[in-house]
């Protein structure tokens, strides 16, 4: 019975479209119609308001680092399946007809609850590959790569099946991004 009140409360944190409500809050806009249409922080940037954007970052960030430390503390069995159900909130909420986020915020904050190391490595090739590019989906993916070939090279004990898997979801939700790196119309984002 633990584990269905674990998937369903993650699942509902995850849920919350922060980009969404705080756009619409404070700008009186509908995110969705803005952009590439994506209710994350990426395109919260392209609202035109920084503080936006750096709010849905930090809050997406948090709906996860909240419940997955909850978690490890009470139910450490069940931390990869409330990690994911974290997740699949963020990308499918419920709130708006399943269609969310890409999930790296939200990954972000899952990284920083399992182990703190992990989010490191993931920012620390996030950074570097979009100073190199100015592309926010290539520096997501490579970065979200980065994390299982760590603790394979590293072979630090921890559930590397879990981070492939969600290495193929990150991969999921870029699919029209990798379209458009593949033909190089992929747009530059600007996050300073």
């Amino acid at each position: 019975m633990d584990y269905i009140l674990v998937i369903l409360i993650t699942y509902l944190l995850g849920s919350i479209p922060f980009g969404f409500l705080l756009t619409k809050f404070f700008l009186q806009k509908d995110i969705r119609n803005i952009g590439s249409g994506n209710i994350g922080a990426t395109n919260a940037l392209r609202t035109g308001n920084k503080i936006i954007g750096f709010s849905t970052l930090v809050l997406d960030v948090g709906k996860a680092v909240l419940p997955i430390i909850l978690i490890k503390y009470y139910f450490p069995q069940y931390i990869y399946i409330g990690a994911l159900s974290v997740f699949l909130g963020h990308v499918f909420p419920v709130w708006l007809k399943f269609k969310g986020g890409k999930g790296v915020a939200a990954y972000l904050g899952i990284l920083f609850s399992i182990n703190v190391l992990f989010a490191i490595v993931f920012s620390l090739s996030w950074l570097i590959v979009y100073f190199i590019s100015k592309l926010s989906s290539l520096s997501s993916l490579i970065a979200t790569l980065s994390v299982p070939i760590f603790i394979f090279f590293f072979n630090i004990q921890s559930n590397i099946i879990f981070f492939l898997i969600m290495f193929v979801l990150i991969f999921y939700t870029h699919r029209e991004n990798i379209k458009r790196l593949k033909n190089k119309e992929e747009t530059k984002t600007k996050i300073y």
